[in-house]
């Protein structure tokens, strides 16, 4: 493992640290590392345990990540590390989101060779996703600027956590973000994700502003995020904050990590979710990890024709677009495709 110094720190008294990465702004004294476990103060200094570090690459389709209105059906390298800056109790990828660099899950890639890989293997783009991918800053900036050379996309699926200034910094080399809105109650992300709502909101925001193109995930968790009153707040931010054409993700929790007491969530919640968005306005809602046609499609908002048919696995089976376009009323409905 080679230390790699970080970006975005400051130095405070007695060889301690500030770091700015992320909205913990984690003040580490020397020897010790940050929420996240991978970013270390060595000597008053602040260096990156994972530069390089790569936990898995796999070809993807885009819409696993989700992203439905981005490229469809176009395939995307992933990349991951480990670890992350939240602990959330239900997450999936745990094994390798909660754990230390030293555990030796990982092998050594250059930025510039993972992005090879994805022009090798014919896709359209590469993701940085599957651990948090602001806290691998240093290497998903310079693979994203790699990325640009060779005229592919890139994609971060984030918890949203990021500093302002790190995510103006990476924007022109990024092209589009999942954000993982985990709930719209402050007390759940402090109770289940160790985080924070607000600066989620902030990011999807500057996101957008930026010109990246954003799509927002929920996952639905039954007792602990379904209240239809708390849905229709996130609804209503989404709508009135990024507009009533971004996409809208509520996806069916299963039992993980820490949260294998809590029962699968019912289809009825997810299609009640589904119709208090629709109700607010937004004009692309659907629902993750359940296989039902009618909510996983691309309808026209103006004439409700079917754009882009999806089934089985993630996968696109139809695309009746011209230009982005509806085939029928010439409305807009894809920015990048």
């Amino acid at each position: 493992m080679t230390l790699r110094e970080a970006m975005f720190w400051e130095v405070l008294p007695d060889k301690a640290v500030k770091c700015q990465l992320c909205a913990h702004n984690c003040k580490i004294n020397d020897g010790k590392s940050g929420i996240c476990l991978v970013r270390v103060n060595k000597g008053g200094k602040l260096f990156t345990m994972v530069y390089g570090l790569v936990s898995g690459g796999v070809v993807d389709p885009i819409e696993k990540k989700p992203l439905y209105h981005f490229y469809p059906g176009s395939g995307v390298y992933s990349f991951g590390s480990i670890s992350c800056n939240f602990k959330c109790a239900n997450c999936q990828n745990w094994h390798i989101s909660q754990i230390m660099p030293q555990t030796g899950l990982v092998k050594e890639v250059a930025p510039e060779i993972a992005v090879g890989l994805a022009k090798q293997l014919n896709c359209k783009g590469i993701a940085w996703t599957y651990n948090e991918p602001a806290i691998w800053f240093e290497y998903n900036y310079n693979g994203s600027k790699f990325a640009k050379k060779l005229d592919l996309y890139t994609v971060y699926v984030t918890n949203g956590f990021i500093n302002p200034e790190p995510l103006k910094m990476i924007a022109p080399y990024l092209d589009a973000l999942n954000v993982d809105v985990k709930s719209f109650d402050d007390e759940f992300y402090r109770k289940i994700c160790k985080g924070r709502l607000e600066p989620v909101l902030k990011t999807a925001k500057l996101a957008k502003k930026l010109k990246m193109h954003v799509e927002i995930t929920n996952l639905v968790i039954p007792t602990l995020n379904d209240d239809p009153e708390q849905i229709r707040e996130l609804a209503s931010w989404v709508y009135h904050s990024l507009g009533p054409d971004t996409p809208l993700h509520f996806s069916r929790f299963r039992p993980h990590n820490k949260l294998k007491n809590i029962s699968v969530t019912p289809e009825k919640t997810l299609v009640m979710a589904y119709k208090i968005a629709k109700d607010i306005g937004l004009k692309y809602v659907f629902l993750g990890n359940i296989y039902h046609p009618r909510y996983g499609n691309t309808y026209c908002p103006n004439c409700g024709h079917l754009a882009i048919r999806r089934g089985g696995t993630f996968g696109v089976k139809n695309i009746n677009l011209v230009n982005g376009r509806c085939v029928k009323c010439n409305e807009k409905i894809l920015a990048y495709h």
